[in-house]
């Protein structure tokens, strides 16, 4: 599985961003999915994630009620709407795919990853 995540940007606080990660390969839909972000001098961390069907989600509690994780199987795409951007928000996004489908909240838990697109959030 190849994955190409898109979507980033300069945006002001309070704005929106929606990011997208498109999977290569025909096994998309048995994937489960994540979004995890590093910012400078931190360490990667869980944003999101759902499950391969999209029945189960997880959200960190930093971005809950703010973002919202989302997936078309047909389209080969997961998405990360986020809205009410924080500059605390910057930071690189990753998507991953997990090969085991559930949801997942840690970097072990996922086989393939993308090349990360920068989300930056101005005061």
């Amino acid at each position: 599985v190849q994955l190409q995540a898109s979507g980033g940007g300069l945006v002001q606080a309070g704005g929106s961003l929606r990011l997208s990660c498109a999977a290569s390969g025909r096994t998309f839909g048995n994937y489960g999915m994540g979004w995890f972000r590093q910012a400078p001098g931190k360490e990667r961390e869980i944003v999101s994630a759902i499950s391969w069907s999209g029945g189960s989600t997880y959200y960190a509690d930093s971005v809950k009620g703010r973002f919202t994780i989302s997936r078309d199987n047909g389209k080969n795409t997961v998405y990360l709407q986020m809205n009410s951007l924080k500059p605390e928000d910057t930071a690189v996004y990753y998507c991953a795919a997990g090969k085991y489908g559930r949801v997942g909240v840690r970097n072990t838990e996922y086989d393939y990853w993308g090349q990360g697109t920068l989300v930056t959030v101005s005061s």
